[in-house]
């Protein structure tokens, strides 16, 4: 399984997915789900991927493949708009899946893979979408300021009650973690290492990055934190009248 959240503030945006894979309970692997391509002071696009390991690989490798052709006519480098990048992710993954799919048809899961994709282009506004497996995309607006993929149910609260557009980039940043907190305590199937990602607004540069591992001592005083700041409002909480 998979956690991994995508937030559109108005100081910036907020990228963070979990590094567990697994096919089976003796199967478990730690894989990078954050693809970050950079070029400072004129674009930042990160995606953040789940579903099948093999189809997500296999979609990443073809849009590096086609960044780095020398006669690309169309490619994630010379995109003009976001929504021109989350296109070329959908034409990619159309592409693998047509590619792909002769070869699964006796397998249920079939191609499964799908994005959250996010950044910024020149002088175009932060964009973020969410680009499900059939290609289908959606963006976040003035009321969606997040999106989630994955193991997604425990997380959403935290970010509910605490994300809104204007919340400063730390906050967010802070919120998002605990999510993540939340989520691996109720779940097995997501776990360290967690990549972060803040980019502040029109920067067009990764100048915030972070990875947690096991026994990371921020993270870990976080949770701490957390769960004792949850018990002690538990307990002032009124007492029910019968």
């Amino acid at each position: 399984m998979t956690y991994c959240v995508g937030v559109l503030l108005d100081e910036g945006m907020i990228f963070a997915s979990d590094s567990r894979t697994n096919a089976g309970l003796d199967n478990v692997a730690k894989f990078s789900k954050m693809s970050v391509f950079e070029r400072a002071g004129d674009r930042l696009i990160v995606m953040l991927s789940s579903g099948n390991l093999a189809g997500t690989q296999a979609v990443i490798g073809l849009l590096n493949q086609r960044c780095n052709a020398p006669d690309a006519t169309e490619c994630l480098w010379n995109a003009t708009t976001m929504y021109d990048v989350a296109r070329l992710v959908s034409d990619a993954m159309r592409e693998i899946d047509r590619r792909d799919s002769p070869y699964l048809e006796d397998n249920p899961a079939g191609f499964n893979a799908s994005f959250i994709l996010g950044g910024q282009i020149g002088s175009e506004p932060m964009r973020l979408f969410r680009i499900y497996a059939e290609g289908n995309f959606i963006e976040a607006g003035v009321d969606t300021t997040y999106f989630q993929t994955g193991e997604v149910k425990y997380g959403k609260p935290i970010l509910d009650r605490v994300i809104k557009r204007n919340t400063p980039l730390a906050d967010g940043a802070k919120c998002v973690l605990v999510s993540f907190d939340s989520t691996m305590r109720s779940n097995l199937s997501v776990g360290m290492p967690i990549d972060l990602i803040c980019y502040q607004k029109d920067e067009l540069a990764v100048r915030m990055r972070r990875k947690f591992g096991e026994g990371d001592g921020y993270f870990r005083e976080l949770s701490r934190e957390w769960s004792k700041g949850t018990r002690q409002v538990f307990r002032g909480l009124p007492d029910l009248a019968w």
